[in-house]
């Protein structure tokens, strides 16, 4: 049975038992501030446990594309090291809603398990929720009882609440959960070793494949458990691992999931792969898995970058390049050519892969270029301490340097230490990597109470569309604690408060009751909750309020986030249907845009563009604005659906002219694109490889940036005396070069007589000479050919000391002579000498240089050299 047959053959039986198939979610969590990833397959469900919303459908199932690398569920260590982590996975669920429990949750478990996959039923162990006293739980008998139809007693295990008592947070919905696992191991083994006996005990061959999730309790902020007031079910099953059950295999690697990734490294690298615990097969699995996970979450819209989601996938695709770098001989980027691969294995379950490969091939090959560039640098920078290491220990802070700033995994570090007979102090490393995740944790951390509920409301509704004020009243409030700042998180029962979405920046304000204004800074959404943020807490929660909407930002808002439909729009006129949006923002000042294009735009482009945008301005479009749009309606009328966003049945379709620009929007708009006034461009830039940005101002922004640009016109006009500010200052530009080519004689004459002046200075020390004077020589290229030509001299060394542009600096010289009769290194005492002025240099053995922040230090320097030397 293929991966494919098994997949769809999990979906058709659910079907079967009246749920609703719904589609993956996407990978990348953009609505919720407590993760950056999808994890697990009930994210998407998460409002509907947490009773923000309700359920349209009390059963469904799914497969859903997830990501576990960092927080509670951090397995990227493990990757590829074992046969059964990864960072991206599929996650097999089916949830019930208020609807079946723990008797249908189980019965077709086994029903799909064992009657429809055809498991051996010999193999399969159950374990269920022992209890927990602290809790005041007691054992979850229901739920063995009913495994007992199935399984021999033997078979069905209890076990603690850490294996077997699911929770989504510290805070939050929560239950006992039973999970099924299998032994994989042969039938010798199984007889010299009950299975029962390494069930949760990582054993590769018997592992857990489904997890039944009895969703029952509300964990409270002070730890005590409450009944939630319906029962839910929450299954997740990992696609691998049942493929892996059901393919015979004793490896996830081994099945046709990875198999076609696993041929083609192997193919590229010309390494045989041999399903082994060699580097070289740990190389291979991790490069498998990890080009599964960048390439979705690039298809989702998550580009690599140096801060939160992008810099965890950076993190990924690193590991990647650097596993194949240093044990599969790639000096060159190779991983943006197993995209194809890829592409014809999932893209039919997963169409965002196949429209978005050129994108995600590209962004790949950027990265794995940009990478090896920066591995070069730390193997330079390695190389440079090595040649100055005095023992045979290379410190752990060093190796915590080339970890964080050069991406160097401590295998490497030791890998690169044993070809040169050094250890590595993995202490001192580890102490590094603590410090910089406690600092991590500091910097995210968030606390916040329980929600104090006032009223019973089902669903908060955002009414801002239409109103920029409305009576309100407060349903629920909580107390937050995060960085060192307090502050309230307040929900309405409507709103006119847009929430932050979309790229578009959250609405501010106040709420009025009583004579008492209570000040919203900001509006979030939490899933589909909107949250406003408040400093304080009003006087009385329980009154009534008047809800006022800042409305000249939200107006300049507005007008920004049309202009970005426009862009768009042009955009792909000029530049053609390839381009696509791939994030942007919108706030009063400005708008930023990033889309999918494979080459700089060139300034005739920008002004043609600028130009289309401001005369669709002056036609004056309506807005036609259609709420509550059915999807697939929205997409016949031509709208554009972005990937990476998560749609529901039904959408808001705005549309400027349904032959120009027709988008899936929830923000807010223009009544008419005259509304506007003008769009001035400011900035065209790449974001990362097949990724452009425009940055531009509209409306009074826009005025004002034209006019202040005409005044520096002007005002350059004045100063240079002359109509044409262009040519003056070609003009000037041509008078500048032709003084830098006189400086440039001039100080190569300099320096030609003052080699003379430090010789005849030079003090003999016996069987060398010594050159220690401070030069007053503010030209770099001159100083450098200074030290170039004393290098030329035999039995010399040569320390001076320099103020250019301002900033002290060190140049030492040895003759070649010297180095080889007296092994002194230059590059290794510039960094002695360097210590004097605060700072730090480098170099060859017969030149060095450093820089510092104290010029005072450079008579110390030049005493300390002879020292040095003795």
């Amino acid at each position: 049975m293929t991966s494919n047959e098994i997949r769809q053959k999990f979906l058709d039986f659910f079907e079967s038992k009246q749920h609703r198939i719904v589609p993956s979610a996407p990978m990348v969590v953009k609505d919720d501030p407590t993760l950056m990833f999808t994890n697990a397959g009930m994210n998407q469900f998460k409002d509907i446990f947490l009773g923000n919303r309700a359920a349209k459908d009390v059963r469904v199932a799914d497969t859903q594309k997830c990501l576990r690398v960092s927080g509670k569920h951090n397995d990227l260590e493990e990757v590829g090291v074992d046969t059964y982590h990864h960072t991206m996975f599929e996650m097999l669920g089916n949830w019930s809603f208020g609807d079946y429990f723990k008797k249908e949750a189980i019965e077709w478990a086994w029903e799909l398990l064992v009657d429809v996959y055809g498991l051996d039923k010999d193999r399969l162990y159950a374990t269920v929720f022992e209890g927990d006293e602290a809790d005041g739980l007691e054992a979850d008998s229901e739920a063995e009882e009913l495994w007992k139809k199935f399984l021999p007693e033997n078979r069905i295990l209890r076990a603690s609440k850490k294996d077997n008592f699911w929770e989504m947070g510290d805070q939050g919905p929560c239950g006992p959960c039973s999970e099924v696992h299998i032994d994989l191991r042969s039938d010798a083994e199984r007889k010299a070793k009950p299975g029962r006996e390494l069930v949760n005990a990582d054993h590769p061959q018997v592992v857990e494949i489904w997890n039944l999730v009895f969703i029952q309790f509300n964990r409270k902020a002070d730890g005590s458990l409450e009944n939630l007031p319906a029962k839910h079910v929450d299954t997740g099953m990992g696609f691998e691992r049942l493929c892996m059950a059901l393919q015979g295999k004793t490896s996830n690697y081994d099945t046709d999931v990875f198999g076609p990734l696993i041929s083609e490294i192997s193919k590229l690298s010309g390494t045989k792969y041999t399903s082994s615990d060699s580097q070289t097969d740990i190389a291979i699995r991790v490069i498998a898995d990890h080009v599964r996970a960048v390439a979705f979450a690039i298809a989702d819209g998550q580009i690599p970058s140096n801060n939160g989601a992008g810099y965890v996938i950076k993190r990924i695709l690193r590991r990647a390049i650097r596993y194949g770098y240093s044990f599969l001989g790639f000096k060159a980027g190779f991983i943006h050519k197993l995209i194809p691969t890829l592409t014809a294995q999932m893209g039919v379950a997963f169409p965002e892969l196949k429209s978005q490969e050129q994108l995600v091939t590209k962004v790949i090959q950027e990265e794995e270029a940009s990478f090896l560039r920066t591995l070069d640098k730390g193997i330079d920078r390695f190389n440079n301490y090595v040649s100055g290491l005095k023992g045979k220990t290379i410190d752990g802070a060093f190796a915590f340097e080339l970890y964080d700033t050069f991406g160097f995994p401590i295998d490497l570090t030791e890998l690169m230490a044993r070809e040169q007979n050094l250890n590595v102090d993995i202490q001192g490393f580890e102490e590094g990597l603590q410090q910089q995740k406690e600092r991590s944790r500091a910097a995210t951390a968030t606390e916040s109470s329980d929600w104090t509920v006032l009223r019973k409301d089902d669903r908060e509704e955002f009414v801002g569309y239409d109103l920029l004020e409305t009576e309100v009243f407060i349903t629920r409030y909580r107390k937050v604690s995060a960085k060192g700042k307090e502050f309230y998180q307040l929900v309405f029962n409507i709103t006119p408060f847009y929430a932050e979405s979309g790229g578009q920046v959250g609405d501010t304000g106040y709420i009025e009751a009583d004579g008492q204004k209570t000040f919203i800074f900001d509006t979030k959404k939490e899933n589909d909750l909107i949250i406003h943020f408040a400093k304080e807490l009003p006087a009385n929660p329980e009154a009534t309020f008047k809800a006022v909407v800042n409305a000249e930002k939200r107006q300049a808002t507005a007008l920004n986030h049309s202009a970005t439909h426009l862009l768009h729009a042009v955009l792909r006129e000029v530049l053609g249907e390839h381009v696509e949006q791939k994030g942007s923002l919108v706030n009063p000042d400005h708008l930023r845009f990033d889309f999918s294009h494979f080459s700089k735009v060139s300034d005739e482009e920008l002004i043609d563009i600028e130009a289309r945008i401001n005369a669709k301005i002056r036609e004056n479009i309506q807005l036609d604005e259609k709420r509550n749009v059915p999807l697939n309606s929205a997409k016949e009328m031509g709208a554009m659906a972005l990937f990476g966003e998560k749609y529901g049945d039904l959408v808001r379709v705005i549309t400027f002219d349904k032959d120009f620009s027709v988008e899936l929007c929830g923000g807010t708009h223009a009544k008419a694109t005259g509304n506007i006034g003008l769009l001035k461009i400011i900035s065209e830039s790449s974001v990362a490889a097949g990724i452009r940005r425009i940055e531009a101002v509209t409306g009074e922004k826009a005025l004002e940036t034209v006019n202040e640009a005409y005044e520096q016109f002007n005002g350059l006009k004045q100063l240079l005396k002359v109509k044409d500010p262009l040519q003056g200052v070609e003009q000037l530009q041509t008078k500048i070069k032709e003084l830098e080519r006189k400086i440039e004689g001039l100080n190569a004459k300099a320096a030609s007589g003052l080699k003379d002046e430090l010789l005849a200075k030079a003090v003999d020390k016996g069987d060398y000479k010594m050159i220690t004077e401070k030069i007053s020589l503010d030209d770099a290229a001159a100083i450098k050919n200074l030290c170039f030509d004393l290098k030329k001299e035999s039995g010399l060394v040569a320390l001076l000391g320099v103020i250019s542009s301002g900033k002290p600096g060190l140049h030492l010289v040895i003759s070649d002579d010297l180095v080889n009769s007296k092994g002194w290194k230059a590059g290794e005492l510039i960094r002695e000498l360097a210590k004097h002025i605060q700072g730090g240099g480098g170099g060859q053995p017969t030149y060095a240089s450093a820089g510092g922040n104290d010029a005072n230090g450079i008579p110390a320097a030049l005493k300390a050299l002879p020292e040095l030397l003795s």
